[in-house]
């Protein structure tokens, strides 16, 4: 065996340089490398917007079974992250052409990241004021980097109409009637949003591909990117197939029968909306897709890990679309299809690139883990589920709140008149937007609830429960049921059955260990506690389930 200390890191190097000598024997004989055709010295950062590469992608393809070229149109190599940094300077650069945008003024916008990030790069580089509104479902990692840049962030709930003032529209017009020399950009009408990809994207594409496209794929957002493309490309390569791709729980889609879906949240950020922006020219759009949750993100660690390309979740969603596009259609060995990657992995790196995001909503499987202790394969209704205190929509905040301190509540489900489930209080979210002044104590709780919460089902296993409440201080179950006002309107309604917090799993855990009657793993005796917990419960449950109809 070779000693260690033949590969000691502190040995004498192997490498003869010096100063204009012989490089025969050397390391430094390969040559000069090829020059690139970037500039050398750039002025700012904002030259580094556009001229993204097309890469080709390999394995994920190949495995897909795709026969034609996969080219992927990595837009995170821009300068702010993605491809809404084309738009973001574009915006910028008009509005200061005609006159709207002067030094000293504030630049407001309601966006779900990207295009904040954009503009907030144009902003620091131009020196403007930046305000963002966004809602609270996006990430971490954006609101980090608005920050870093200089911006100033506002979040909105994410349940909010978009024609809602509570909404990150509604409330970006209220902050540009009370700001003196404020804009907002708007990129869901403003012109040049899909100009400046029907200028440069669509051009590169097809400068790259020699004029040859035969297919190009993208996810709607504003639309934008989308319109952009399918305009210039229609032009200057009229056979092109362009395919759009909008996620369940979105009606951008069409025909309209697409949109139909009880999906009402996904998680991918950046694609979807629940109107349909000015932007958006849907007429040159071959064929729509939808996306799902599970397949996008799945995918989009596909090609990190497989392809190396550090790209975002909403990427998994335009490249799965794309290679059930590219089998749709027939593409052969010679044809070329464009994918575009709008964004980063940077984004979202406590997001879908954590297992433990993923396994806390069942897009990934708890593996190996089921045997690790005796309490893993049990289901949820072992445990003795609390039945919840509960407020009324109209109930004051104040009111809410002496009711957490004398129970000893952080939480509280708030329900319908009728008894629906509308979401959850908790005393940090009353106290973030009292803190902001949104909420006052006489307020209705109703103006305080949140739907960032996770649940669980009953046939859950105790692992998934325990993954969940490793990163949430409880969790809820909930169940729907159809309710028939008459024989043709049928509404489906949800209702909560229990809160579980941590210290709900830990009670049971150390009961039973301490009871001796689950300490053995595997035995009879551990089964039969197991069915006769399952069996009390479901009775119950049943029960109480019946009563609610």
């Amino acid at each position: 065996m070779e000693s260690f200390l033949a590969n000691r890191p502190d040995a004498e190097s192997r490498c003869t340089f010096t100063l204009n000598s012989d490089r025969s024997k050397c390391p430094h004989n390969l040559g000069i490398r090829q020059k690139s055709l970037r500039q050398k010295i750039y002025n700012n950062v904002l030259e580094l917007i556009g001229d993204t590469p097309l890469v080709r992608v390999n394995r994920v393809a190949k495995d897909a079974g795709v026969k034609c070229n996969v080219l992927a149109k990595c837009e995170y190599f821009n300068a702010g992250g993605s491809v809404k940094d084309r738009i973001g300077l574009r915006m910028v650069e008009e509005a200061e052409r005609d006159g709207t945008l002067k030094p000293g003024d504030t630049i407001i916008e309601p966006t779900s990241g990207n295009t904040g990030i954009g503009l907030a790069l144009a902003c620091a580089v131009k020196n403007y004021r930046c305000i963002i509104v966004m809602p609270e479902k996006m990430s971490k990692e954006k609101v980090d980097v608005l920050r870093a840049l200089g911006a100033e962030i506002i979040r909105t709930p994410t349940s909010a109409a978009f024609d809602s003032p509570e909404s990150h529209i509604g409330v970006a017009h209220r902050l540009k009637m009370e700001i003196p020399n404020s804009h907002i950009l708007d990129q869901y009408r403003n012109p040049y949003n899909p100009i400046a990809h029907y200028d440069t994207t669509a051009e590169e594409i097809i400068e790259a591909c020699n004029g040859k496209v035969d297919m190009i794929v993208a996810g709607a957002g504003t639309g934008g990117t989308l319109t952009g493309l399918s305009r210039k490309l229609k032009e200057k390569c009229p056979n092109c197939i362009i395919v759009g791709v909008d996620p369940e729980g979105s009606l951008l889609a069409v025909p309209e029968s697409l949109n139909k879906s009880e999906i009402t949240f996904y998680e991918v950020e950046g694609i979807g909306y629940d109107f349909i922006p000015t932007v958006l020219d849907r007429s040159l759009v071959d064929r729509w897709y939808k996306s799902v949750d599970l397949i996008s993100l799945k995918c989009s660690r596909r090609l990190i890990k497989d392809e190396g390309m550090l790209c975002g979740a909403s990427s998994g969603s335009a490249m799965s679309c794309a290679i059930q596009a590219c089998k749709d259609f027939n593409l052969t060995e010679n044809q070329n299809c464009v994918v575009i990657l709008p964004d980063s992995v940077r984004n979202y790196m406590t997001k879908f690139l954590s297992d433990d995001w993923m396994y806390e909503r069942a897009f990934l499987d708890i593996k190996d883990e089921a045997n690790s202790e005796w309490w893993h394969s049990m289901p949820i209704s072992s445990l003795k589920v609390r039945e919840p205190v509960t407020v009324s929509t109209n109930t004051k905040i104040q009111s809410v709140l002496d009711i957490m301190h004398d129970r000893g509540f952080d939480q509280i489900p708030v329900i319908s008149e009728d008894g629906a489930f509308m979401g959850m209080t908790t005393m940090s979210e009353i106290m973030a937007k009292m803190s902001r002044g949104t909420i006052k104590a006489e307020d209705p709780v109703s103006k305080a609830v949140t739907d960032k919460f996770r649940t669980v089902q009953l046939d859950d296993s105790l692992a998934k429960l325990s993954r969940v409440l490793e990163g949430h201080n409880y969790v809820i179950i909930k169940f729907a049921h159809d309710h028939y006002q008459d024989h043709s309107t049928r509404q489906s309604k949800t209702h909560i059955f229990g809160i579980i917090t941590s210290i709900d799993l830990l009670n049971y855990i150390v009961k039973h260990n301490k009871s001796g009657e689950m300490s053995n793993g595997g035995t009879t005796k551990q089964n039969g506690i197991h069915h006769h917990h399952e069996k009390i419960r479901t009775t119950s449950i049943a029960k109480e389930c019946e009563a609610l109809h």
